[in-house]
C-alpha cells in the first residue's frame, strides 16, 4: 500500500474544489425539466403497464422516439406523454407521474451517495 501525504493547505484546497463542485452538480439538477429526463425501456414498461413488446412494436412502428446507448433503448419523459396525449398507449397521466417520481427519486439518491 502507498501512503501519500499532503500539506493541510493543499488537502483542505481540494477538499473545497471537491465541495464547489458537487454544489454546481446540485445546482444543475435542480434546473433539469423532468420532461427532458431520459428512462430505461423497464421504466416505461412499468409505468404504462405495456409489455416489452408493445414497446418494441411502437419503436419499430416509429410511434415513439428513442434513443440506443450500449444497446438499450432510452426514452424521454415527454414522450412518454406525447403517447398518452395522442391515446397511442391506453395509460393514465397518474402513470406518467409516478414515472416523474421515480425519477426524481433516482436522482436524489444519486446526490445522496455523492456527498
Amino acid at each position: 500500500m502507498n501512503v501519500i501525504t499532503f500539506e493541510s493547505e493543499a488537502y483542505q484546497a481540494l477538499v473545497d474544489k471537491i465541495d464547489s463542485l458537487s454544489q454546481l452538480i446540485d445546482i444543475h439538477q435542480q434546473k433539469v425539466n423532468p420532461d427532458e429526463a431520459w428512462v430505461n425501456s423497464d421504466d416505461v414498461c412499468t409505468y404504462l403497464g405495456i409489455s416489452q413488446r408493445t414497446l418494441q412494436r411502437l419503436r419499430t412502428n416509429g410511434e415513439i422516439t428513442y434513443s440506443l446507448l450500449a444497446g438499450k433503448a432510452y426514452y424521454t419523459i415527454s414522450e412518454v406523454k406525447r403517447l398518452l396525449e395522442n391515446r397511442i398507449v391506453r395509460s393514465t397521466a397518474q402513470s406518467v407521474d409516478e414515472l416523474c417520481d421515480q425519477y426524481k427519486k433516482r436522482i436524489n439518491s444519486f446526490q445522496g451517495k455523492g456527498k
